[in-house]
């Protein structure tokens, strides 16, 4: 049976002598080096007593050695569980009581302070940190890898069994793990490589967190599965990005670096001639940042649509019209509809409903959590995945928001992507987020927070008045906020519910207040 994923790596390595990765602290690391230190760390996690099926749990700091510990907890059967470096140890707390792994691996600055409730959850504790200079202790489990044998016989596991269980981002509840299998992983990044057209001599600007889908499995799988190399950066840097642009091929990222990048005057059509591709993706990319993306470099950044349930579900294609404001077409072998939330009626082109996907990409179900997954497929297989979209008449599929964040005002659905849009197009506006807050008369109140550019005149009240002219009045908000920024998280999400916590009393006080 083999190794399913790890088998396939194997066989789409180039030599092994070829370049894996170019680290930013100046070394680089071949595709036997990629071997080796994989194999370190399974010989290191079976030494720990790891078997076949025990979860590692690992909340350490970005570097080429933790996705050597991913690799090698694959070649030991394991399952590879990332932790958000944002987690606080009260967080973690409820991830080692859920998964129950078999080693936690850290960084060794929290490891006094995570002690405490690995011991209690009866875990092993291990650290791992970067080698970035000769006074910084790379970690305990870093010293058995470095000790341990170059070769291993690795696991054998099946395209069904779990290769990692990645955890919800917990917005709504408590975090869920969902949990993915090795052909998840695999079919995938295979469907990606052909997809996005990426051979042995693309170079990857790896710039994204690896604790996440889009790091991770997107950028570090696709590379592999490749034979490809990468650019190696620990965390998004413009001066870093310029520094290393000249180097790559391609480069994935969250609409933040685009706007980032997009305030630098070394962004020009020169700079980035010798790129192929440009990829977007865990939270919406602003049509604006499209179309002024592309005014400036001569590229239609590429924008996709994935979950940590499914891995990549759509994409715009690499040839053809990348529409600004869609996330493209299903991949091959993967199937999208959209449905009537309330019936599971299909719904026709250009109508707003429940986005449903099917494919080999979607998950096994929810980690200890049976109940929750049975609720969200379908008797024919569907995920519903929470999102609301449409898919027009040339077959773009839109995401128009989540499901929870449909606004239900005075009997009236309102989905908070187009009233955004509105906003967005106005002059002096770079964002918008529109949420429904609890309204005495009405229910919900439609709500906007506007961020506006520096020293631009509009305000909320022209804000609002403009809308009187673009919406009906059900869909026009009740109150508009001009705030600096919006509240995000680590992959460039705008955090909704802080924005609900922040603004649930308005309308009540309101009331009381006689206006």
């Amino acid at each position: 049976m083999g190794n399913h994923l790890f088998d396939l790596i194997r066989s789409r390595m180039p030599g092994p002598d070829a370049p894996f990765a170019l680290i930013d602290d100046g070394r680089r690391y071949s595709y036997q080096d990629v071997l080796d230190a994989s194999a370190r760390f399974a010989n290191a996690l079976a030494s720990l007593g790891v078997k076949p099926g025990d979860r590692v749990a690992v909340q350490v700091e970005k570097s080429i050695e933790a996705l050597m510990l991913y690799l090698g907890t694959v070649r030991a059967g394991a399952i590879f569980l990332p932790l958000n470096t944002a987690y606080t140890p009260a967080e973690i707390k409820y991830f080692l009581g859920d998964a129950e792994p078999a080693v936690f691996v850290c960084d060794p600055a929290k490891a006094e302070a995570l002690k405490p409730y690995a011991e209690k959850a009866g875990v092993k504790l291990e650290t791992l940190g970067v080698w970035r200079s000769a006074d910084v202790s790379p970690g305990t489990l870093s010293d058995k890898a470095l000790a341990a044998a170059t070769s291993f016989t690795d696991v054998e596991r099946g395209p069904d069994d779990l290769a990692a269980i990645l955890y919800t981002s917990g917005t709504t509840g408590r975090s869920k793990g969902a949990m993915l299998s090795h052909d998840n992983l695999a079919s995938n990044a295979l469907s990606l490589v052909d997809y996005w057209r990426f051979a042995k001599d693309d170079v990857l600007l790896h710039a994204l967190p690896i604790f996440h889908t889009h790091g991770l499995f997107v950028a570090t799988n696709t590379i592999l599965l490749a034979g490809a190399s990468m650019i190696l950066l620990a965390k998004f840097d413009p001066e870093q990005v310029f520094r290393y642009l000249p180097q790559a091929t391609s480069m994935m990222g969250v609409p933040t670096f685009y706007v980032r990048l997009l305030q630098d005057d070394r962004l020009t059509p020169a700079s980035t001639a010798h790129m192929r591709l440009f990829v977007s993706g865990s939270a919406p990319l602003l049509a604006d940042t499209h179309r002024e993306w592309r005014e400036r470099t001569g590229h239609a950044i590429l924008e996709r649509y994935g979950m940590t349930e499914t891995n990549m579900n759509t994409s715009n294609p690499y040839d053809g019209d990348r529409v600004a404001g869609t996330v493209g077409f299903p991949l091959p072998g993967v199937s999208a509809r959209v449905v009537d939330p309330e019936s599971g009626k299909g719904l026709g082109a250009d109508e707003i409903g429940m986005i449903e996907v099917k494919g080999p990409n979607v998950f096994k179900g929810y980690w200890r959590n049976p109940e929750k997954a049975a609720a969200e497929f379908k008797p024919d297989g569907f995920f519903i995945t929470g999102d609301l979209g449409k898919i027009d008449p040339a077959g773009y599929v839109h995401i128009v928001g989540r499901g929870k964040d449909l606004i239900i005002t005075g009997g009236y659905n309102v989905y908070p992507k187009e009233v955004e849009t509105e906003i967005e197009e106005m002059p002096g506006v770079i964002e918008s987020a529109v949420i429904g807050v609890a309204h005495p008369d009405f229910g919900e109140g439609v709500t906007a927070v506007v961020v506006v550019k520096p020293g631009a005149t509009i305000t909320a009240k022209s804000i609002a008045t403009a809308l009187e002219q673009r919406l009906a009045k059900f869909k026009q908000p009740k109150q508009v906020f001009v705030v600096a920024d919006l509240p995000r998280n680590t992959m460039g999400k705008v955090q909704k519910n802080l924005l609900h916590e922040q603004y649930k009393d308005i309308y009540a006080k309101a009331m009381q207040a006689g206006e």
